[in-house]
């Protein structure tokens, strides 16, 4: 794997580590709102995006690279409401969507074959990211300021099974 690649990969393994970081955040102020259903899923979440940030660490480790730990920034640790946690979220994802595209496009120029097969599983997997913080939102939205409505909500998203642990 080429230098360029190695620092791109190496940018988006601590983009991935920051992610876990946000979202252990945001599992943390929804516990402290009282909404421990969303709570739960968002530390699901900061465990899925830390697995995402090994699969990319063991990735350049295979290619004989060298992997570079960056500082990671503080996330925010305040919102004004759960529509404002998840409206992050979908902004967050996208954002993400934004960079795994962008290296995509870099592997594609390098001609970097094995880079682009890594990089499929991400494609992939930003469609699922985007789609379900998206529905969230959208249920959010569709609740209005009910109570009740919130209330499913939390627990629907309390119900959120844990992932197995990846293992590449």
């Amino acid at each position: 794997m080429n230098k360029k690649l190695q620092d791109a990969l190496n940018k988006q393994l601590n983009e991935e580590l920051y992610a876990s970081y946000l979202y252990l955040s945001m599992s943390a102020w929804c516990q402290s709102q009282g909404l421990n259903g969303i709570a739960h899923w968002m530390q699901l979440q900061s465990q899925e995006e830390y697995g995402h940030a090994m699969r990319i660490f063991n990735y350049i480790n295979d290619r004989n690279g060298k992997v570079i730990l960056a500082e990671i920034k503080a996330p925010a640790v305040d919102w004004d409401s759960v529509k404002n946690v998840i409206k992050d979220t979908c902004k967050h994802e996208a954002k993400v969507t934004a960079a795994i595209n962008e290296l995509m496009n870099l592997a594609i120029s390098e001609k970097d074959h094995a880079s682009v097969g890594f990089l499929n599983w991400f494609v992939t997997e930003q469609v699922e990211e985007e789609a379900t913080a998206g529905d969230i939102l959208d249920k959010l939205e569709l609740a209005g300021n009910s109570p009740g409505a919130l209330f499913m909500i939390d627990r629907l998203l309390g119900s959120r099974p844990a992932a197995p642990a990846e293992n590449e």
